[in-house]
């Protein structure tokens, strides 16, 4: 039952923030900033190496700062980056945001 209210809130929340494929503008809640970051994580394929110039691509069908999401997505560990290259965590190795503004400090 939890699950359940926990999608239909992020469903909610991406219908906020989303118009089709693009973000209107990006969440100043950490919450809800995670639910779109993890929508535009799925944007990247499992397995594949991307140059940071591709990263910037991508997230710029979504959103005009590609800056600011890319170091989003690697902040929020969703996206690890090494020597200029990106590639997407698996989603079983997402951290809940409260992991995550627990490491930050």
């Amino acid at each position: 039952m939890a699950n359940i209210k926990l999608e239909t809130w992020e469903n909610q929340v991406l219908k906020n923030y989303l118009d089709g494929v693009r973000i209107i503008r990006i969440p100043a809640s950490r919450k809800k900033r995670l639910v779109v970051l993890r929508w535009l994580v799925r944007k990247f394929e499992l397995d594949i190496i991307y140059k940071e110039y591709q990263v910037n691509e991508i997230i710029s069908n979504h959103h005009s700062d590609y800056a600011t999401l890319r170091r989003e997505l690697v902040g929020y560990q969703l996206m690890e980056r090494e020597n200029g290259l990106y590639w997407r965590n698996r989603a079983s190795l997402w951290k809940s945001e409260n992991e995550i503004m627990h490491h930050r400090i």
